[in-house]
């Protein structure tokens, strides 16, 4: 008798303790869209992935603007790009949205290199909110990168329907995907180039141009000297699309124009931030 009085006892004060907390749960809405910098995340193929927007200081999302997603070079992230292509204050004075994607591990999965994942669905996922978030006109969507992301950009010309114009820096289209004869882009986008003559990848620029020129069927339509020896060669294409190549002979593996970052060469003698710019306002 004594023992079940006992148990009961302790069944009573075990009744009355307070169980412990449950964990907590971290659930952190993802940012709303705003003017300035904003850093987001998302899991693609398992993983971890973060990108950049910047927004004019005058945005509100109540009409559609341009978007230009700027690529950064191997190994690199995505606040190095804007800093080397000071494309965000271009952005403020020009009225646009910017995307500076990060690689992963450093890298984009473009055409010669760096990694392996799926980095085309990526961007195209990031295009997509910004289309759908962001009220990002879906005809006026650019890229641009230097070095891999350079290569990205082709990458992305050919293997989406997004984009309208594309401003490969010290990039090229080349690799074992092109050389496929059928790896172009199927709908027109028109191409800015910048490549430097001093340039170890030149050779390689050189003939990734030659070959899209010939597949697109593209005919010379011009050659002017900008400044000093910087030369700018414009070709039309059969589907409707333009080449436009700016050579600059003393510049090495660089994005011209550029005052400060990685690969920066502000002697080069043009802007390429400029430049693009004004190419994507007329595509």
């Amino acid at each position: 008798m004594r023992m079940r009085i006992l148990a009961a006892a302790l069944l009573i004060v075990a009744g009355c303790q307070s169980s412990p907390p449950a964990p907590a749960v971290s659930s952190a809405p993802e940012p709303t869209p705003k003017p300035g910098d904003t850093k987001f995340s998302m899991t693609w193929n398992g993983k971890e992935r973060t990108y950049h927007v910047h927004a004019p200081a005058n945005y509100d999302g109540s009409k559609s603007l341009p978007v230009v997603v700027v690529m950064h070079f191997y190994p690199g992230t995505g606040p190095e790009v804007a800093v080397t292509s000071a494309m965000s204050a271009k952005a403020d004075k020009e009225n646009f949205l910017v995307v500076y994607p990060d690689g992963f591990a450093a890298g984009m999965n473009a055409l010669v290199c760096c990694g392996s994942e799926d980095d085309v669905g990526f961007i195209k996922s990031i295009v997509g909110k910004m289309v759908k978030d962001w009220k990002a006109d879906p005809k006026k969507v650019y890229a641009t990168g230097i070095s891999n992301g350079a290569d990205m950009s082709y990458r992305l010309a050919v293997e989406t329907d997004l984009f309208a114009a594309i401003a490969p820096v010290s990039g090229a289209y080349s690799g074992q995907l092109t050389t496929d004869a059928a790896y172009m882009p199927k709908r027109p986008v028109s191409v800015i180039q910048f490549a430097g003559g001093l340039d170890r990848f030149y050779a390689r620029i050189n003939a990734g141009l030659e070959t899209w020129q010939t597949r697109l069927k593209c005919m010379p339509a011009g050659q002017t000297t900008i400044t000093g020896d910087v030369t700018r060669t414009v070709h039309k294409c059969g589907d409707g699309s333009e080449v436009v190549v700016y050579r600059v002979p003393k510049m090495g593996h660089s994005w011209p124009g550029a005052k400060s970052g990685g690969l920066s060469d502000p002697n080069a003698g043009i802007d390429a931030t400029d430049l693009m710019w004004e190419f994507f306002k007329a595509h």
